[in-house]
């Protein structure tokens, strides 16, 4: 006995008749849609490290991408929760709850990439052939290699 799958169908096929696809493309709706309004209610540097992740009996669980984020908000809680109460979508808002979750993805170097001039890698090389000791050395020359291409 073979299996024979089924023939794919378009996403938005899927979408309207799969009740789960169906009820996880809303909730995700209204979390999006909740976000713009949380949105008009935050700082606006906050607002990239700040996501609605649950909404539910009365509370709103935020996740926030570092402790000092979640801080900031958390000095701000008492005002951000008058704020969001106005709305008619958070009225029955009693709490706001922050979870921190560093984001996922590339990391980005610390500062902006090392790049030196000819004459700085030169002096770099020059005083590394004048050092003795074999580490400081090596530390000197890993850092005249680091020329401007």
């Amino acid at each position: 006995m073979a299996f024979r799958p089924h023939p794919a169908r378009p996403p938005a096929v899927l979408l309207r008749e799969a009740r789960p696809l169906k009820a996880l493309l809303n909730q995700a709706q209204r979390l999006g849609q909740l976000k713009k309004l949380l949105d008009t209610q935050l700082q606006p540097a906050a607002r990239e490290h700040c996501h609605v992740a649950a909404w539910r009996e009365g509370s709103l669980l935020l996740v926030v991408t570092d402790g000092h984020w979640a801080t900031r908000l958390r000095y701000q809680q008492r005002r951000l929760q008058q704020g969001l109460q106005a709305m008619p979508e958070f009225s029955g808002l009693t709490r706001i709850l922050f979870k921190v979750q560093p984001s996922v993805g590339p990391k980005r170097p610390n500062g902006p990439g090392l790049d030196l001039s000819d004459s700085a890698a030169d002096n770099l090389q020059a005083t590394a052939d004048g050092i003795s000791d074999p580490n400081l050395r090596a530390a000197l020359e890993r850092l005249a290699k680091h020329r401007r291409k």
